[in-house]
């Protein structure tokens, strides 16, 4: 039996945290674009963030703030723009915001993080956000998640968002989350961002070292298209609302919480890849017999991300050939000879040999696998990429339960690893060739 259970309430469902998003004419499309989180008491606060030399200016902004001070009590994000290479202008945009955000919610700007998503090269639309901040405080409620999980997105098709809870010393501890990313999706720390709130009390080296961890195994873990952002930054927050003791150290309880995080983080990453532009179903590869856990997600990352193989699960085609050789090349040793290959309950390759099988039913596999993931039909995309974003009714969050499973054992080694992708269909074209233009 799992040691939580889901809930509602994404962000919010912790205690101690309102949420907001509004529309505030940062997108040309009218559809909200600002959002904001805010925790009644401060938070310990734990950032990871882009690798990329070419960075927005919020990731440089929050970096140096948790440097200074692993504490925060708000997290504003606008979408349209990503104000990345932007200069120095870019820079003084984002302090400017994080004053702003602080005038109007009474505390220090240095209690404020900050994120931005859009196209590269364009700054935020300062007058727009000005105008717009007052009016995302006024907002502010206990049950505004999903106003804010739908004020982050970009060219996303569906909102992400999660909410667990557990019980650590006897009390009730939820941790939730939201998340957006569609395109340029290949993590190395996606256009992906994600924010998490706890009500443990946790240390800020623990929570850090946890949300690290975490991103690891699930954000670091999930690739589009193979293309890192300018803009890639997941915070969380854990403001101690729950009242349980606090933790300090690696122990039962740590273990518990950072299971639980990163069950919530892997939910989101899921909907991320799921969610890939153009895509029309969600691929876990599940790679055994490594050397270790790093390696095994290496391997399972490159098979992930080869263009062959997410052209042929559009295809519905079982070539494992495509992820053989993506299994070679990932840059980790191992001996052709242990090399096995599944999909689904369908044996492949095995000893290194290939194996007769149902070709007709292998691909019957992939096409209900697909059919069996399919996002919400309620939804009307604009197609117009200058508005980076999509016209949607009431859109639940998508199922990411009834992946493409590829399995692959690479020897006798005790490392284990997942990675989580999307085929690659004709329309990732069709949104990504004209997308400034």
């Amino acid at each position: 039996m799992a040691e939580w259970q889901e809930i509602t309430g994404g962000v919010t469902a912790p205690k101690g945290y309102k949420a907001a998003g509004i529309t505030a004419g940062l997108k040309p499309s009218g559809l909200p674009d600002l959002a904001l989180i805010v925790s009644d008491v401060e938070a310990i606060a734990a950032g990871v963030f882009t690798t990329s030399q070419v960075k927005a200016a919020c990731v440089d902004y929050c970096r140096q703030r948790l440097q200074a001070k692993p504490f925060a009590r708000a997290i504003l994000c606008n979408a349209g723009q990503a104000n990345a290479a932007t200069g120095s202008q870019g820079v003084r945009d984002a302090g400017e915001s994080a004053e702003l955000l602080a005038k109007e919610l009474n505390i220090s700007p240095e209690s404020i993080l900050l994120a931005s998503t859009g196209v590269i090269g364009q700054r935020i639309k300062m007058d727009a956000l000005r105008g717009g901040i007052p009016k995302l405080v006024a907002a502010l409620s206990h049950t505004g998640s999903d106003t804010a999980a739908g004020a982050i997105i970009t060219t996303d098709l569906v909102t992400k968002s999660i909410a667990l809870e557990t019980t650590i010393a006897d009390r009730p501890v939820r941790i939730g989350g939201i998340a957006k990313g569609s395109g340029m999706i290949h993590p190395n720390m996606a256009t992906m961002l994600a924010f998490v709130t706890c009500d443990a009390a946790v240390s800020p080296h623990l929570w850090q070292e946890m949300l690290s961890r975490a991103a690891d195994r699930s954000f670091n873990s999930i690739t589009v298209d193979g293309d890192t952002s300018t803009n890639d930054s997941l915070i969380a927050l854990a403001n101690g609302e729950s009242r349980t003791p606090a933790i300090t150290e690696m122990g039962a309880e740590a273990e518990k919480l950072e299971a639980m995080l990163t069950a919530v983080c892997q939910h989101l990453a899921k909907a991320i890849a799921r969610d890939g532009e153009g895509a029309t179903c969600l691929m876990e590869v599940q790679v055994t017999g490594a050397h270790d856990e790093l390696a095994a997600r290496q391997i399972a990352k490159t098979i992930a991300g080869s263009s062959l193989v997410k052209s042929a699960i559009f295809g519905r085609d079982p070539n494992w050939g495509r992820i053989a050789a993506a299994a070679g090349r990932a840059g980790v040793p191992f001996e052709q000879e242990n090399l096995n290959i599944k999909l689904g309950d369908f044996l492949l390759f095995e000893n290194g040999q290939p194996l007769p099988f149902d070709r007709a039913a292998a691909s019957a596999y992939l096409k209900q696998a697909a059919a069996n993931s399919v996002l919400p039909q309620d939804f009307v995309a604009t197609n117009n990429s200058n508005d980076l974003s999509v016209d949607r009714r009431t859109i639940p969050a998508q199922r990411v339960d009834n992946p493409v499973i590829i399995a692959v054992n690479v020897g006798n080694g005790h490392g284990a690893g997942k990675a989580w992708g999307c085929d690659l269909s004709y329309d990732y074209v069709k949104i990504n060739a004209e997308y400034t233009t």
